[in-house]
């Protein structure tokens, strides 16, 4: 029997490079960098440049950081779409890959565009704001999610036995 083709697990990351492009592209026609509209009383939409990774990690590093970030995700995307390959038969699995590979290289095309990843989603209560995120990093977080959920879900046994 043929192994099942990883086709629908890269169209996937696709469409998330896709909605990750456009609404990015929809927030810049929108605002100007800085600027922000309020729409609900915890919720902005504001437009933002983050050169670092993570809650601005290494943000003020002086621009070396671009391209060891672009470097980082564009071997794990490799990395990723390997996996995808041997494991393309396992669903939970597979869709978890594929969020992770679209957001990656939804903010490598901004790194490579524009120097920084374009964030625009900023969500707020009682004063503290979490940091400005996009649809590659919420893609990015659902598949890390649903990786642990995958590992949670493995039978003890089967981990019981490699120890």
């Amino acid at each position: 029997m043929p192994s099942p083709s990883p086709l629908r697990w890269y169209a996937l990351a696709i469409a998330v490079i896709v909605l990750d492009q456009l609404s990015k592209a929809w927030v810049g026609a929108l605002l100007l960098p800085g600027e922000g509209v309020a729409l609900t009383s915890f919720f902005n939409l504001v437009l933002v440049f983050n050169r670092g990774a993570a809650f601005s990690f290494l943000a003020d590093a002086d621009g070396w950081q671009k391209w060891f970030f672009v470097a980082l995700a564009l071997g794990i995307s490799v990395y990723i779409a390997l996996l995808l390959r041997r494991q393309a038969a396992e669903r939970l699995l597979s869709t978890a890959l594929a969020l992770v590979l679209g957001g990656a290289l939804g903010n490598v095309i901004d790194r490579l565009r524009f120097g920084a990843v374009v964030d625009f989603l900023d969500v707020h209560a009682a004063g503290w704001h979490w940091p400005a995120f996009n649809v590659a990093d919420s893609a990015i977080c659902v598949g890390v999610a649903l990786l642990l959920w995958q590992q949670l879900k493995e039978p003890a046994a089967g981990r019981e036995s490699n120890d």
